[in-house]
C-alpha cells in the first residue's frame, strides 16, 4: 500500500476514533436554553392565568410575560460533541452539571425545590402586588421546614405559627434563627407557637387564634461549613391571610423568577387602564414581600426567548443587567429594575411614550 494511502487511511480511522470518543464519553456539563414564555395577563392551556375573585377587575391589554429557562434533566449524561456543540450555538448555553444540580442533587429533589419556590414566588408576588396598592395583607412568620432527625422533629411541624423564641417576639423569619443561635449548642430553646390546625381553624372561622403552645427543644451543633452555631432543624418562613382571593394558574413551571411578573399582573388586573399602554413587555426577576426585585439564573436565555415571542421590551433585575447587555437580542430594550416600583415607572414611561426616560441596562 502506497505510503500516502496509508497515511489517508490511518487519518481516516483517528478520526472515526475521535469522532465515535465524542459521542460515547460523557462530559460533566449540563445545558441551558430558551423556555416558553407566558403572558401573565392571558390564558394559559385554556384558563386564565391570574384568576381574582371578590374583588373588582379590569380589563387588560398588551403584554406582560414571564420567561423561563430549559435544562437538560439531572439524570442527562451529555457527551463531548453535544458539548461542543453547545459552546458554539448562540441561543443555547452549556455550564458544569454542577451549577444547576449541586451536592449531586436528584431530579425529583430538584422538581421537589423548584416547586416550593415557585409556590413561595407566586405568595410574595401577591403581597408585593396588594402593598404597592395599599391593600392590607395579614402576615406571620411560620415553620416552613423541619429536617427529618433534627431536634425539632416531631416537636414542631410545617405551618406551625412562632409567636416568640425564648419570650422575644417574632416578627420576621430571620428574627428565629438569630434567636435560637444565641444559645450554645446543647442548651434548651424555648419556642412559643399557634399549632398548624388551631392556624386554619381560627382562619377558616374568621377569627384570631386564641390556643398557643410552649416548646422547648433543646440545640444540636451545625454541620454546614462557617461557624459552628446551635440550630434545631427547622427553616422559618411567612404565611399570609388575603382579603381576597388570587390564583395563579400555570403548571409545570418551577423556581422563583417569575415573582414580578406575576405581581406585575395581578398590579393590572386591579387597577384600571392599561398598565403597558397595550406594548408587548417581558421581563423576569425574583421578588419578596416588600417589592425587592432579585437578580435570577439564565438571563441571556431569557431575553432571547423573549424577543423571539416577540418581547420589545424586557424589564431586567438590576444585577442581571450586567450579563444581559453583553449580548441583547436585536429589538429588544433592556429596562434596569430592582423594585416592583421601579417597574411600574417605567411602565408609566412606556404608555406614555417617553422611552427616552427609561433606564436602561448599560446607559
Amino acid at each position: 500500500m502506497p505510503r500516502r494511502t496509508a497515511t489517508m487511511l490511518a487519518s481516516t480511522l483517528m478520526l472515526i476514533a475521535l469522532l465515535c470518543a465524542g459521542v460515547f464519553i460523557p462530559v460533566p456539563y449540563s445545558e441551558m436554553s430558551p423556555g416558553p414564555t407566558v403572558n401573565t395577563l392571558g390564558d394559559h392551556d385554556g384558563e386564565p392565568v391570574l384568576q381574582i375573585a371578590g374583588h373588582k377587575t379590569y380589563a387588560t391589554s398588551g403584554h406582560l410575560n414571564m420567561t423561563t429557562v430549559r435544562v437538560t434533566s439531572a439524570d442527562y449524561r451529555m457527551n463531548l460533541v453535544e458539548a461542543v456543540y453547545g459552546w458554539l450555538a448562540h441561543d443555547n448555553k452549556v455550564v458544569p452539571h454542577e451549577t444547576l444540580y449541586p451536592d449531586g442533587k436528584t431530579e425529583e429533589q430538584s422538581t421537589q425545590e423548584n416547586a416550593e419556590e415557585f409556590s413561595q414566588s407566586q405568595e410574595s408576588a401577591k403581597v408585593a402586588a396588594l402593598k404597592e396598592l395599599d391593600v392590607p395583607v395579614k402576615s406571620w412568620v411560620i415553620v416552613s421546614t423541619v429536617v427529618k432527625d433534627s431536634p425539632a422533629e416531631g416537636k414542631l411541624h410545617a405551618g406551625d405559627v412562632i409567636k416568640a423564641v425564648d419570650g422575644t417576639v417574632v416578627k420576621e423569619p430571620a428574627d428565629v434563627a438569630k434567636l435560637v443561635t444565641k444559645r450554645k449548642p446543647g442548651q434548651d430553646v424555648r419556642f412559643t407557637i399557634v399549632p398548624a390546625k388551631e392556624q386554619v381553624a381560627a382562619e377558616k372561622e374568621k377569627r384570631t387564634p386564641t390556643r398557643t403552645q410552649e416548646i422547648t427543644i433543646t440545640t444540636t451543633t451545625s454541620e454546614d461549613a462557617g461557624e459552628k452555631r446551635a440550630i434545631v432543624g427547622i427553616s422559618a418562613g411567612t404565611d399570609h391571610t388575603f382579603p381576597f382571593t388570587v390564583d395563579i394558574k400555570l403548571a409545570d413551571v418551577g423556581g422563583p423568577s417569575a415573582g414580578l411578573m406575576f405581581a406585575l399582573g395581578i398590579y393590572d388586573k386591579l387597577t384600571p387602564g392599561s398598565l403597558t399602554g397595550g406594548k408587548f413587555v417581558a421581563g423576569t426577576g425574583t421578588i419578596d414581600d416588600r417589592g425587592k426585585v432579585g437578580p435570577i439564573g439564565g438571563i441571556e436565555m431569557k431575553t432571547v426567548g423573549a424577543r423571539a415571542k416577540g418581547a420589545r421590551y424586557f424589564l431586567t433585575p438590576a444585577d442581571n443587567c450586567a450579563a444581559a447587555a453583553k449580548d441583547t437580542p436585536e429589538g429588544l430594550t433592556l429596562i434596569k429594575v430592582d423594585t416592583i416600583g421601579d417597574a411600574l415607572g417605567a411602565l408609566k414611561d412606556l404608555r406614555s411614550g417617553d422611552t427616552a426616560a427609561l433606564p436602561k441596562c448599560g446607559s
